[in-house]
């Protein structure tokens, strides 16, 4: 039996996200909050982003230009697990000693002892969050991962390259290129884990990357070196904005390196940072938001197929009157959603 759902009507509070009534039982997409930023290594609080979201995402309007009711699908978000929460509190204690270190961690048993806890904790919530998204899988379900930190979607990514085992490639939104080997000693970094995915995953096919501008060398070299990565950086794609190019053609030519079965993992931060200034590494540049909802037409325009995603990064404000990074989030995540379904075929495009 269809819920009746008044789309004109305002959002109960008291229901789900977006407030809807749904449970996990008969909803399509099921996120997976994970409010985990213990490697970060500028500004913490990321941890808190899945809460922001579910907050401020009452206030969505389903009515949408380009798709057709995603919401009637059915869309859940589950409770956060209380004991991620606990294991990010006392893990971020022991990673700050290595981020405020002046010494190498090597050869120092307190640090090396902090070291070792912190990436056995981050296996641990990757393992969780791997086996979540295979069980949802294994339902016929799209599980997706609202971070937390850019580390946390490591392990979805695992559990969709299992599914979809050939065809398959990730379109990397960020402003980021999180190809560190590393950084810092942390074995799951949030600035490793496109390494670590090339690395460990050999049946993605191709990575893309869009806006990327903060990098060092070594990664830079990186992704020059490897046949897996196309990198579109974002001095390249505003010299190409500014110097008269359309941005259609941009767009087609960014999903025309994509494979046909397409996961997109999305730093806000690949925005430009009047859309997420509480971030925890903002970085001048990036992209428009309408930029963005473009590629992601295109991407479904292509006959592509978006079989999962994950957001992560968003970080609110200290101040509770302040859902801006929150209200762009939740906008985004729906846009997302929408754009996997239409591409699946599950909703139509309008």
């Amino acid at each position: 039996m269809e819920m009746i759902i008044d789309p004109n009507g305002k959002a109960s509070a008291n229901s789900g996200v977006y407030g809807l009534p749904y449970n996990e039982e008969n909803s399509k997409v099921v996120y997976i909050p994970v409010p985990w930023d213990v490697t970060t290594s500028y500004i913490a609080g990321t941890h808190q982003g899945p809460e922001a979201i579910f907050n401020a995402s009452e206030q969505i309007d389903f009515f949408d230009l380009e798709y057709k009711d995603a919401y009637k699908q059915g869309l859940f978000m589950q409770k956060e697990k209380s004991w991620i929460k606990t294991l990010n509190k006392k893990m971020r204690t022991q990673a700050q000693k290595i981020i405020d270190a002046n010494e190498e961690v090597e050869g120092n048993k307190t640090l090396e002892a902090a070291l070792k806890k912190v990436n056995d904790a981050s296996k641990k919530v990757n393992d969780f969050v791997e086996a979540e998204c295979d069980r949802l899988l294994a339902e016929g379900k799209i599980p997706v991962v609202v971070g937390g930190d850019h580390s946390t979607p490591y392990g979805a990514i695992k559990s969709y390259a299992k599914k979809y085992k050939k065809d398959f490639g990730v379109l990397h939104f960020d402003a980021h290129s999180d190809t560190r080997i590393a950084y810092m000693g942390f074995e799951h970094s949030h600035a490793s884990i496109m390494y670590n995915a090339s690395k460990d995953i050999p049946s993605i096919k191709k990575f893309v990357q869009v806006g990327i501008r903060d990098f060092c060398e070594q990664e830079y070299e990186y992704t020059k070196k490897s046949k897996k990565f196309d990198v579109y950086f974002d001095l390249d794609l505003q010299k190409r904005k500014l110097k008269g190019e359309k941005f259609e053609k941009i767009a087609k030519e960014i999903v025309s390196k994509l494979p046909k079965n397409i996961y997109i993992s999305f730093d806000i931060d690949g925005l430009d940072p009047r859309f997420c200034p509480h971030t925890g590494t903002p970085v001048p540049g990036g992209l428009d938001y309408n930029e963005v909802v473009f590629i992601l037409n295109t991407v479904v325009q292509s006959g592509r197929k978006i079989v999962g995603f994950d957001l992560v990064e968003v970080c609110p404000s200290g101040d509770e009157s302040d859902e801006w990074d929150a209200n762009v989030g939740m906008r985004l995540l729906y846009k997302m959603t929408s754009a996997c379904m239409a591409s699946q075929k599950i909703i139509k495009k309008n």
